[in-house]
């Protein structure tokens, strides 16, 4: 049987939930007292029924009461309300006074008895009336009756459009209703609770409109996209297209001689100055050779740095893996030719290291057929070049094959055009301010040229080479250093040159709004359902970390490579993560939420390490990202639960059973295996059957105490609360050694 809320067949018939619910009263429903009750099926069509056309409707609000007197009465009113003031020209002048309408024929006896309605009228003479309002003459009984119209009540909005995110606030002034009112019906109607700057879903938004009769449109601003820059490109045409460098990219694995190998063709020696020979950043150089230029981008080849090499494959032109001749191919090989054939861009392979003993180009070849990268001379498509960082044998040929792969590929740009690029790196810099390494992909960028980067802007005041000269402008595939954004954008984001610094401002705004709403609305309340899984969620241990680094990218890879860490029993948290030294403000946080805090290539404030001091915070500080996972990794460890492990001491047969006064029963045994202790736990056994687990009370020889009883020997012993032991019973002695347990990822 269906039944139907009062508040939807009040919403149906076009009535009041409170007229309705006195309709039910009259028909004997007396329970239906609230909008929210229901009406079964039979019971709604006959309240129906009093609504079809032709039944009485009583309106909802009573007219207001008006003074009625007898006509009697009335009549001598009205010769008090005339007064004469002036006999001349026989003109009789009426004060303002209460008028009474009078019927115009006799009154009757009957007419006597009859109610006449009173009503105020204003006076006749004119006044200034507000906007809005009409007045008008009307005549009535010789006299004139001055009448004024109310102001047109505004027809209510059929349809409102609306932008997100909507809150009950927004709500509440587009449709003209009480925010109150929202509040009481999410919550009785529709189980939400909510404030009045809670953010409503869109579902919600437009069952609230149809509950209120008004279509919610809902138009999302279309955020501003590479399209709309493109249209603001000088030049198009074919003429003004000019080759440019192809943009080339070192994967690999860790310590297969990368940056080495990169080092002999650039004639610089960036490897000396990493700590552990490992580059902790992405790097841009460009090369010349023969009159041509070649950008290369250096990438860690550290398996932590996967984020970052797959950045570094995604705007490249052309691939090279390095592969040490005498390794061969390894785990973060297999996992840079992925990120490579995932981006789709030519694959050259420098096959390095070919000078060391134990070098095996073909194995190396052997291995790349087996991953689909087979050699050009097998009837493949993919170079290979033997190459040596140190005697510099195969550098030109792999310059030639690059520069060959170049001319394939046709790379072409257009330097009229404004500058738009990718960033490869941020920081904050001391003097600098913030500071962004760009590879400029079209155009060509100039000094002071207006730049937006995702949630970012600023003016290009100072651009530098990747040697740290100033420059005054830069075309395409070339990397470049750009100081002065508002803040530090992210690896990764593409940047563009725009004509007006207040509209890079406001996408540049709009953008950061539109992440706040993002995590806003991310957020969730506890509800019934998720409830037992937060209870749950109590009893998981967490490590909480507060991270800090020197680039955005360091900061991207480490917080990735510590959250990796976490299992099911142990979670890593990151709190907190920035660009910059350790600051007092990130003392106060680990303080009051038990963090630590990690600083990669950071120092700390002296202020912060003397309130560290004081809090007690533990700041930790590295150099080398695989030391940190490490101590990570160790710490949580030592939070694990160890594991437990039963180990059987010894057996021992009762031979005979004593029964004291007062301790009940006490066994005369004989140590078979291994031996007893005093503080073992026992095990009862008759007939191979456990029949009771507990604890020793007493352990003895003779009469003495003892804390241990071993093979051959004969003791006597009584057991803790328990008394029915019988001969030929045997007492296993054990005990539940805890080992530590090794953290598997």
């Amino acid at each position: 049987m269906g039944k139907i809320r009062i508040s939807l067949l009040a919403k149906e018939l076009g009535v009041k939930s409170s007229l309705l619910i006195d309709k039910c009263h009259e028909k004997g429903l007396t329970h239906i007292t609230h909008h929210a009750n229901t009406l079964v099926s039979e019971q709604a069509e006959m309240i129906r029924q009093l609504f079809q056309p032709g039944a009485k409707v009583t309106p909802t609000k009573e007219e207001p009461k008006i003074k009625e007197v007898p006509v009697s009465h009335a009549v001598v009113e009205q010769k008090k309300a005339e007064k004469t003031t002036s006999q001349a020209g026989g003109v009789k002048v009426i004060q303002p006074s209460k008028i009474v309408r009078i019927p115009k024929s006799a009154p009757t006896p009957h007419q006597q008895q009859r109610v006449v309605k009173m009503t105020p009228v204003k006076t006749y003479w004119k006044k200034k009336q507000p906007p809005g309002v009409v007045s008008f003459r009307k005549k009535e009984h010789g006299g004139e009756v001055v009448e004024s119209k109310k102001p047109a009540v505004k027809e209510k909005e059929t349809k409102v459009v609306m932008e997100p995110p909507i809150t009950v606030k927004d709500l509440s002034s587009k449709l003209g209703i009480r925010a109150n009112e929202i509040i009481t019906k999410l919550l009785l109607e529709h189980n939400v609770r909510s404030t009045i700057n809670q953010i409503l879903s869109e579902e919600i938004v437009q069952l609230l409109g149809i509950e209120y009769g008004v279509e919610i449109e809902i138009r999302k601003k279309e955020a501003v996209g590479e399209r709309d820059f493109m249209a603001e490109q000088v030049s198009t045409k074919a003429e003004d297209m000019v080759h440019r460098a192809p943009i080339v990219t070192f994967l690999g694995h860790v310590d297969h001689g990368k940056t080495s190998l990169l080092d002999s063709i650039r004639q610089t020696n960036v490897a000396a100055g990493e700590i552990g020979g490992i580059t902790q950043h992405i790097g841009a150089y460009k090369v010349e050779m023969h009159g041509k230029h070649v950008v290369f981008l250096d990438t860690p080849g550290h398996e932590a740095f996967t984020a970052m090499r797959a950045r570094g494959a995604n705007i490249t032109d052309v691939v090279v893996l390095v592969v040490a001749a005498d390794d061969g191919v390894m785990p973060q090989t297999e996992e840079a030719l992925n990120h490579a054939k995932a981006a789709n861009v030519p694959i050259v392979v420098a096959v390095n290291k070919i000078d060391k003993p134990g070098a095996n180009s073909l194995r190396v070849k052997q291995q790349l057929a087996s991953l689909d990268l087979i050699p050009e001379e097998w009837g493949g498509k993919t170079q290979f070049v033997e190459t040596s960082a140190v005697t510099k044998k195969g550098i030109d040929t792999l310059l030639e094959r690059l520069l060959l792969e170049s001319e394939i590929l046709e790379l072409k740009a257009n330097p009229k055009n404004p500058a738009r690029g990718v960033v490869l790196e941020a920081r904050l810099s001391e003097g600098r301010g913030v500071v962004a390494n760009v590879l400029i992909q079209e155009g060509t960028l100039h000094e002071g040229d207006i730049i937006l980067c995702g949630r970012t802007f600023g003016r290009a005041r100072l651009v530098t080479n990747e040697r740290g000269l100033e420059v005054q402008e830069a075309g395409p595939s070339t990397p470049v250093s750009v100081s002065d954004f508002s803040e530090v954008p992210e690896a990764g984001d593409k940047f563009y040159v725009v004509s007006d610094i207040q509209r890079a401002r406001e996408i540049a705004q709009e953008r950061q709004k539109k992440e706040r709403e993002t995590s806003l609305a991310k957020h969730q309340h506890v509800t019934l359902d998720s409830l037992y899984s937060k209870i749950a969620e109590g009893n998981v241990k967490e490590i909480k970390i507060i991270l800090k680094a020197d680039y955005k990218g360091s900061v991207e890879v480490l917080k990735k490579a510590l959250e990796e860490l976490s299992t099911p029993e142990i979670k890593v948290r990151i709190l907190h993560c920035g660009v910059g030294g350790i600051t007092e403000s990130d003392v106060l946080l680990a303080d009051a939420s038990d963090a630590i805090v990690i600083g990669f290539y950071v120092t700390t404030e002296d202020k912060a390490r003397i309130l560290a001091e004081e809090k007690g915070v533990e700041i930790r500080l590295y150099k080398i990202i695989y030391d940190a996972t490490n101590e990570i990794k160790a710490a949580m460890e030592g939070m694990l639960e160890p594991e437990s492990k039963e180990v059987v001491l010894g057996q021992v047969e009762i031979r005979q059973v004593y029964n004291i006064s007062k301790f009940g029963n006490v066994a005369g045994c004989y140590v078979k295996t291994g031996k007893i202790t005093r503080n073992a736990s026992i095990r009862l056994i008759r007939d191979n059957i456990i029949i009771y687990d507990g604890k020793l009370e007493s352990l003895k020889v003779v009469k003495d105490d003892v804390r241990e009883v071993r093979a051959g020997f004969e003791c006597g012993l009584k057991i803790a609360n328990y008394d029915d032991i019988k001969v030929g019973d045997v007492v296993e002695a054990y005990e539940v050694q805890k080992i530590a347990r090794v953290l598997t990822v």
